[in-house]
């Protein structure tokens, strides 16, 4: 596996990763009782193989911080792109620290 290969793969991991939160928050409303659950442990799963597959290709360390960092602040984002969470300057630092010591450990 080429190692390009296994950063989309690892990328994709981590976009999936923000959607079982997701699915955990749509779970609250009645109309998504069922369907909330049900997204959240597809993502869980599709999040997982993907993340497994990116592993051939990438060192587990990095590769663990880059899925939670894309799981982290995706969430983030989507909470108060789309659910009216708030979204303080410390709570943009916080994302901004995150992102930072992941591209740390990917130069180093």
């Amino acid at each position: 596996m080429t190692k390009e290969l296994a950063w989309t793969w690892l990328l994709l991991a981590g976009l999936f990763e923000i959607g079982w939160p997701i699915g955990m928050k749509l779970q609250s409303q009645p109309a998504w009782r069922v369907a909330g659950p049900a997204l959240s442990i597809a993502c869980m799963a599709v999040s997982m193989g993907l993340f497994w597959l990116a592993l051939r290709g990438v060192p587990l360390g990095l590769a663990y911080a880059v899925w939670t960092s894309i799981g982290a602040a995706g969430t983030f984002l989507v909470g108060v792109a789309f659910f009216g969470e708030t979204a303080l300057l410390l709570h943009w630092l916080g994302v901004a620290l995150i992102l930072g010591g992941v591209a740390c450990l990917k130069l180093a």
